[in-house]
């Protein structure tokens, strides 16, 4: 999961930001209206968090214009305001959820999760393919009941294989997916990496993934 967090405070952007790499939700920051415009013009995001007071205008403007424009990616509002006419108000432009501040960031990840649930289709949050249980909120995988090491990355490139699942996601999507435009550069030979390593960690989980030449990679069920 790739996500935009618009938020000024720096301390709290620069802490959320962390936390949410730490839960391998690449995450670009965007302290004003002007930055988040800039980064919304040349990358696709699977959520954003956008806070309602920034120091070039409101939040709200620019949920009105994503809308305005036919964006349907999901927004959470966060905000210290609490009022329920501010809820409404968000609601009514569009906003998929909205989080007060002070914020438990285990909320926060839980609420992407399943705004990021909830546009796939999929109500649930464990999802079982084959011998595999793959839980996003409590950031586990396993296998034949034993629970399988991860990195952060290779969770998370995981998780986006097994939401679109059985379709061809390609190498510069899933690298898009796993960096935030903070983190060193990397080629797409390190989604060959990853991938590599996933299939021997699920081994015998009749999970595969398979490689489609010059398209990139599918996850499907398999034989266990």
């Amino acid at each position: 999961m790739r996500v935009l967090l618009v938020e000024d405070a720096e301390d709290l952007a620069e802490a959320t930001q962390g936390r949410l790499a730490r839960a391998g939700i690449a995450c670009d920051l965007a302290m004003t209206l002007a930055e988040a415009r800039a980064c919304i013009d040349v990358q696709k995001y699977d959520a954003l968090v956008l806070d309602i007071n920034l120091p070039d205008g409101s939040g709200t403007a620019l949920l009105r214009e994503l809308r305005n424009a036919g964006r349907r990616e999901p927004v959470l509002m966060l905000t210290a305001q609490f009022s329920v006419d501010d809820k409404l108000s968000a609601f009514s432009l569009g906003a998929d959820d909205y989080l007060v501040k002070p914020f438990d960031h285990r909320e926060l990840e839980a609420r992407l999760h399943a705004m990021s649930r909830r546009r796939a289709g999929d109500g649930g949050g464990e999802v079982s393919i084959g011998a595999l249980v793959y839980n996003p909120i409590g950031a586990t995988a396993v296998v034949n009941g034993d629970k399988i090491d991860l990195t952060r990355r290779e969770f998370a490139l995981l998780g986006m294989l097994i939401r679109q699942k059985g379709q061809v996601l390609s190498k510069e999507r899933l690298l898009e997916g796993l960096y935030s435009f903070d983190d060193a550069v990397v080629g797409v030979n390190a989604i060959e990496l990853y991938v590599a390593r996933l299939r021997k960690k699920l081994a015998g989980s009749g999970v595969v993934i398979r490689t489609l030449r010059g398209l990139g990679y599918a996850l499907d069920e398999g034989d266990v």
